[in-house]
């Protein structure tokens, strides 16, 4: 795995030296923040300059942590007439529809985890729909000679059909160098995942959510660090009478350092530490094992049409913050031989994506990813030992905030036992934002 993150990190410097392009998504971009309704106020006898009023309108985008499915800057936006505060109340509505033609998986995100094992008539050609990921979100950013850049920010999502929940997705305060708040976690690199119609994305893509207060600096020559502590969360393989969680007393801690040549390009590296408290209850002894992960990840375009995407991470326990292995008990695991002991989990995944754009409107990408769960001791043997994660699309902008896309996604789920089984799925996605 050392020889693969070396790779990476020298194909991503070797490649930044020829990347003086301006890219077509960068040129999407620019239609984007051109598509806004300002209403000024103020001093009705003051005038601010369009370069003035673009700046900060690229504020609400250039976000270190975005995501492709984040919402885009409102619609309205209201602006005083200095240009030094703008905000605005926006939203997604996002209607996704699926179908899995043979084998299929009993939620609408497409995981390998979920793959079924064994095919039956109960769960054959399955067609779904689903509303998850509308979102509504207020943002104000301000711009002061004191402190600098500052925003707020609020979003929440509809993130089921039967239920149709509402829920707070971030919540977060930035202040120059610093935030604070409900935001993406340091060991995450939004921009850096391709683009897909799947909710879910890439299999081991990073993309935990916690309260956190982070530092983060940007250095002239495009050298970027940051570091944060982070409220934990923990879902451990406990027994009764055997194992139990404890109260978690020490926070989780993570940074990383950055490397830019143009705003929406960078190679990102970025590590975790995580404490995993629990109590031997045969021993009546408490335990801190300490889970770590490193990350390496990268976004670049070589020509203005063509965009790379890549990621690879790997530690012992520190995938509840996102992936396959999120979806189950897999912080720590008991030990077959130690009754009483948890086991950190070692594990790695990577992803990589290659993106194409025909046009500003018109553009395409391809997904594949692993991740691997390597326990140190015997595991049943119809526990998930490894997944691969699939998927190429194409996304058709009809105005700035309008896009429609479809997807095929390829999916396996291999267990211990030798067992292996393979989903596909053919989805649909229309999106409008305001």
């Amino acid at each position: 795995m050392k020889k693969l993150f070396t790779a990476i990190l020298l194909f991503t410097v070797a490649t930044s030296t020829i990347m003086a392009v301006n890219p077509l998504r960068s040129q999407s971009l620019d239609s984007l923040v051109s598509d806004h309704k300002i209403i000024f106020f103020g001093d009705e006898n003051t005038t601010p300059q369009q370069d003035s009023i673009r700046r900060l309108i690229y504020n609400f985008y250039y976000d270190q942590f975005r995501h492709f499915q984040d919402p885009s800057a409102p619609y309205f936006l209201f602006m005083s007439r200095d240009a030094n505060l703008a905000m605005g109340v926006g939203g997604v509505v996002r209607m996704r529809a699926y179908f899995d033609p043979g084998n299929s998986m009993p939620n609408p995100g497409f995981s390998p985890y979920f793959i079924p094992m064994h095919s039956t008539p109960l769960n054959r050609n399955h067609f779904g729909t689903t509303p998850a990921g509308t979102a509504l979100f207020f943002r104000m950013i301000g711009q002061n000679k004191h402190i600098g850049t500052y925003q707020l920010y609020i979003e929440a999502k509809f993130n089921g059909y039967g239920t149709r929940d509402f829920k707070l997705s971030k919540s977060y305060a930035v202040v120059g160098d610093w935030t604070i708040g409900y935001a993406p976690s340091t060991f995450s690199d939004g921009s850096a995942v391709p683009p897909t119609v799947d909710a879910n994305g890439p299999t081991m893509k990073m993309d935990n959510t916690a309260v956190l207060i982070r530092y983060m600096h940007n250095f002239r020559k495009g050298f970027s660090i940051a570091a944060s502590v982070e409220t934990p969360d923990m879902t451990l393989q406990t027994t009764d009478g055997v194992t139990a969680s404890r109260a978690t007393t020490v926070p989780n801690f993570a940074a990383l350092v950055q490397y830019s040549w143009a705003h929406d390009q960078h190679v990102r590296l970025s590590a975790i530490a995580r404490f995993l408290p629990y109590r031997n209850l045969i021993n009546n002894t408490n335990h801190t094992p300490v889970g770590y992960g490193l990350q390496l990840s990268t976004v670049f375009n070589p020509t203005p049409a063509l965009t790379i995407y890549g990621t690879i991470n790997g530690g012992k326990s520190y995938s509840n913050y996102g992936g396959d292995f999120m979806l189950g008990e897999y912080d720590l695991v008991e030990n077959p031989d130690t009754p009483g002991k948890l086991d950190r989990v070692p594990g790695w995944g990577y992803f990589i994506g290659i993106g194409y754009n025909f046009s500003t409107r018109l553009f395409a990408t391809a997904t594949f990813g692993e991740g691997r769960y390597l326990p140190s001791h015997g595991t049943p043997g119809s526990n998930y030992k490894y997944g691969l994660y699939g998927a190429a699309n194409l996304f058709y902008d009809l105005t700035p905030r309008i896009r429609f896309g479809a997807e095929f996604n390829f999916g396996k789920r291999r267990n211990f036992n030798g067992e292996q089984n393979y989903a596909r799925r053919i989805g649909a996605m229309c999106q409008f934002s305001f």
